[in-house]
This record gives structure tokens, C-alpha cells and sequence, in this order.
């Protein structure tokens, strides 16, 4: 077991990683200083299908409601969260009720939305249950999205606690792990150069992480995203470097339909693209022909889906939250461990997706 104590100015909480760490949620429950009148989980029907009797068994909780809503990136709308209001006024819940969210990153983006907003905002407790949520369920940043842009309606509001079961990741489809390692990736791109380098020396297969190498880049990468939110709470300086391949992602999301393509899989792609920029523009020094044949390997699609306009993706980044009065500001790196945030015109960024296009060819 692993604990990491994440600090921001409006909250201070620990994350607890590793096999059987749910245990730990009752007795942090009736520990807490001001104790909770009720308990809401919000859940989605993928995970309360495979975990939900496990929890029940296993968190030592006894009384809770729990509110499922879609799998994925459906539970972020305007209606699966007004739904969730809804249930938690159905059923009572007051200024110290307690919603625990139990699933993936989208899940705890909605639920964290809930938090925030209910009442003016009650406390929460993040239960993650995908590799992707060891970045999103820290942090505070909660939203839901919008068909213009990703997370586009939000807030930040930090959680109680994240308690961080490992063994609710066993049952993770191939498309999951590789959705959630990608932003394991990005964590050492932007911060560690030695952990890139453990990282492609350890993991060689994503059927076969072991349990050591998941707690330890696991612990790793919430250490990292940790100091970053320490450093800037609500994204107004360094903590924008979190979003390293999140720009084009983000617009590869949203173009291809949320679901289509995993967050995780489409910032794989936008880190690749970040990079050939940051070696032209910036003088990187990097091997990114090795970056390539690494990810192919662990099963990554390294060019954009067919049938994405440039025209369109363009667009969506003019839409990104780094975005300022239509001008695109882009996560570069001018070393590994180094970002830095670059403003980029349009004429260029055409330019250089066109390179991309004809060095890796289109997926089909």
C-alpha cells in the first residue's frame, strides 16, 4: 500500500494505492472531523455490473444510495447530470451528505460536477477503477462536456480522499489500459526523464503489467500530477503543462464522437504530434521514432483517424480551454522534463499536421 498526500490551497487529502485499499473507506468515512448525514455513490453500469456487490462486501459501508448513469463519456452531459441533481433532491441529501464516486474518469468528472455544484458544493470521495482516473481523479477538476468542446462546463473542486483499489483494474478491456497508460506516459514526458526510461524498460506488453509495476508508476504518476496542482490549483500557470497532448486529443475526441476514440488513445497521438513540433520548433532532442515503435507495440494507433478534417481539428483547438481570444497556446517540450506553453498560429499548426499526415500515413 502507497499513500500520497496531494496539497492545494483549498484542500489537502491523502490518495491510498494499492491491492485492497477499499478497505480503508469506512474507517475514513467515520473518521472524518464534521461526519456525513448521508452517502450517494454515482456509478456507471459497466462497473457496477463487475464491482458494485464487491464494494457492498468489501468498503464495510452499510447505508448508501447509489446512482448509476451511462458507461464512458455519455454519463458527462447536461442530462445524465441534471438527472443526478435530481436523485440526490429525490432522496434528500444536504449540505453534509457525502457522494462517493465509484468508476472510471468520467464518472468522477460528472460526480466531482455534482459535488461542486449540489447545494453549492459538498464533499466527495473519489473510489477510481481505471488506470486513466490516476490523473483525473486528482486534481479537482470536474466538468461535464458540451458538443463544442470537452469539459467545457466545470469546476474545480478537490475530493475528500481517493482511494485507489488496484484490484478493481483486473477486469480493464485491452482499450482501457491503453487509454489510462497514455497519461502515465505523458506524466514522465513532462516531468521525469529517468521514469520515460523505466517505463519503456519495464513495460513491454500491456497484457502483462505486473502488480509491482502498476503500483509503482501508478504512485509515480499521482506524485507528479501532485506536484503540479500543488504548485497552481486552478490551471492559471504551470498546471497547463498537465495537458501535453491534449490539445490535438482533445480535438480528436471530439471530432471522431466522444467514445469513439479513448481519451487516452487519442492523447497518445497528440503527443506524438507535440513532439515532432517541439523538435522543430523548439530543438528537442528525441527519439521519436522509438516513442513510435513502443506504443505500436503496446497496441497505440500513432496517426489520426481517417476522415478527420485538418480544416475541423483546427477548429476544435481554437476551442481548447488553453485557447485565448481564438489563439492556440500548445504544450511543447524543450527537453524531456521541461514543457513549456507556446502560442502557435493557425498557418502553422495546417503546416505541420500535413507533415504528420504523410510521415505516419492515415489509420484505417
Amino acid at each position: 500500500m502507497q499513500q500520497v498526500k496531494i496539497v492545494t490551497g483549498t484542500n489537502s487529502y491523502p490518495v491510498y494505492i494499492g491491492s485492497g485499499a477499499i478497505h480503508l473507506l469506512n474507517d475514513f468515512i467515520q473518521n472524518a472531523a464534521d461526519g456525513f448525514t448521508s452517502i450517494m455513490m454515482i456509478t456507471d453500469e459497466t462497473v457496477a455490473e463487475h464491482h458494485l456487490v464487491s464494494f457492498r462486501e468489501t468498503s464495510g459501508l452499510d447505508e448508501f444510495i447509489v446512482k448509476t448513469v451511462p458507461s464512458g463519456e455519455k454519463a458527462k452531459t447536461f442530462e445524465v447530470y441534471y438527472d443526478c441533481l435530481s436523485y440526490a433532491l429525490e432522496n434528500k441529501l444536504d449540505r453534509k451528505s457525502l457522494i462517493i464516486s465509484f468508476g472510471g474518469g468520467a464518472v468522477g468528472d460528472l460526480a466531482g460536477f455534482v459535488a461542486a455544484t449540489y447545494m453549492r458544493g459538498i464533499r466527495f470521495i473519489q473510489a477510481p477503477t481505471t488506470i486513466l482516473a490516476h490523473d483525473s481523479a486528482v486534481g479537482g477538476k470536474v466538468a461535464v462536456n458540451h458538443p463544442l468542446g470537452k469539459n467545457m462546463i466545470g469546476a474545480f473542486h478537490q475530493p475528500e480522499a481517493v482511494i485507489y483499489d488496484l484490484d478493481f483494474l483486473k477486469t480493464l478491456p485491452a482499450h482501457e489500459v491503453r487509454s489510462g497508460f497514455a497519461e502515465v506516459i505523458k506524466h514522465s514526458l513532462i516531468r521525469d526523464e529517468n521514469f520515460y526510461r523505466w517505463l519503456k524498460e519495464e513495460i513491454h506488453s500491456l497484457d502483462a503489467i505486473t502488480d509491482y509495476q502498476m503500483l509503482e508508476f501508478l504512485t509515480k504518476g499521482i506524485s507528479i500530477k501532485g506536484t503540479f496542482v500543488a504548485e497552481d490549483e486552478k490551471e492559471k500557470g504551470i498546471r497547463a503543462f498537465l495537458n501535453f497532448g491534449h490539445t490535438l486529443g482533445h480535438a480528436i475526441e471530439a471530432e471522431a464522437g466522444y467514445g469513439k476514440v479513448t481519451h487516452g488513445e487519442a492523447v497518445a497521438i497528440g503527443m506524438l504530434f507535440a513532439i515532432g513540433l517541439s523538435m522543430d520548433l523548439l530543438g528537442l532532442e528525441f527519439n521519436i521514432v522509438e516513442l513510435k515503435l513502443w506504443l505500436k507495440k503496446l497496441g497505440y494507433k500513432t496517426s489520426i483517424p481517417k476522415g478527420l478534417e485538418r480544416e475541423r481539428l483546427i477548429q476544435r483547438m481554437k476551442q481548447d480551454k488553453k485557447s485565448v481570444g481564438g489563439t492556440i497556446h500548445y504544450v511543447l517540450l524543450e527537453k524531456v522534463g521541461k514543457p513549456a506553453l507556446i502560442e502557435i498560429d493557425e498557418k502553422t499548426l495546417m503546416t505541420y499536421l500535413e507533415i504528420f499526415e504523410k510521415e505516419v500515413g492515415l489509420d484505417d
